[in-house]
């Protein structure tokens, strides 16, 4: 019976595409997941995978195998989805993903005080800019902001995201104010990397939407960074104002082109498409909205 036990593990290789992958989601070692399959095609007599050192791949038989048993496991999940759904007390591993710098200013001050109201779970978090793949990576939940791209991921409103562009009243005074969004072409602008709309700005305008590709000399992948060199005069910035709020109180930053205002986004709970959500991720989506409701909506 022990190669049942190796399906699931035989399912994660083949969507992870590696071994090391698959035991990072799976908390195994990548020896331990490779023996693991070893035994599996040992006691089916056929080779399942084709390794090298640098790659992974289905053979004929692995592929025709992964289609029948990848429904199978993904039942069994339900199944262990729908168990869970009926514990009175939330337990066990949750894995979440948020951005780096959401996290740091408003979902990790909120983690004590999660886990002392539930601590039969066992929270792992991890915090990245880049979209990450939620079924790849094994995660529960993450946290996305901006517009959703379609996919098979439920989302849920945690609360709205408003954006500004602003800049130092240094960067002003020695650049001066631009009073269109055409005139950002003539200023220093500041670029996040992973902005999903890619360089283009957007502004509400009486016309229609209207969209600028502003130019500049600073692009970086971290929105702390690109707050900083704001702070610091380099040049102008489109930020989130849960990230600039204090600063536009202070003075150390000013708004701009507030007649042309950005789009409105949201701030949002993802997780995988399931029939029975486990209530782990239940009480998480609901603690988060009870606390991150009200700190967003007075921003």
């Amino acid at each position: 019976m022990e190669h049942f036990s190796a399906l699931p593990i035989f399912v994660t290789v083949v969507e992870c595409g590696s071994f090391s992958a698959a035991g990072q989601k799976l908390g195994l070692s990548k020896s331990a997941i490779s023996k693991r399959i070893t035994l599996l095609e040992q006691h089916l007599g056929i080779q399942l995978l084709q390794r090298t050192t640098r790659s992974l791949s289905l053979t004929d038989a692995g592929a025709r195998y992964f289609e029948y048993i990848r429904p199978a496991v993904q039942l069994t999940q339900e199944g262990l989805d729908a168990i869970c759904e009926l514990q009175q007390t939330p337990k066990g591993n949750l894995r979440i993903s948020v951005p780096m710098v959401f996290g740091r200013l408003y979902i990790a001050p909120l983690i004590a005080e999660f886990l002392k109201r539930y601590p039969d779970i066992q929270l792992q978090m991890q915090m990245d800019d880049k979209t990450t793949d939620l079924i790849a990576g094994g995660f529960d939940l993450a946290i996305r902001i901006g517009e959703l791209p379609d996919s098979s991921l439920i989302a849920r409103k945690i609360a709205p995201c408003l954006s500004v562009i602003c800049a130092s009243p240094t960067y002003l005074a020695q650049h001066g104010l631009p009073m269109t969004p055409s005139e950002l072409t003539q200023h220093n602008c500041l670029f996040y990397s992973y902005f999903q709309d890619g360089v283009e700005w957007s502004f509400h305008s009486p016309d229609g939407v209207q969209r600028v590709q502003p130019k500049g000399n600073y692009q970086v992948n971290n929105s702390d960074a690109i707050h900083q060199a704001c702070l610091d005069g380099l040049g102008i910035a489109n930020l989130p104002r849960f990230i600039v709020e204090s600063d536009l109180q202070a003075g150390r930053l000013q708004t701009i082109l507030t007649d042309f205002p950005l789009p409105e986004h949201g701030i949002y709970a993802v997780y995988p498409q399931r029939k029975y959500l486990p209530t782990k991720v239940t009480v998480l989506i609901e603690f988060l909205m009870e606390f991150l409701a009200k700190q967003l909506g007075a921003i």
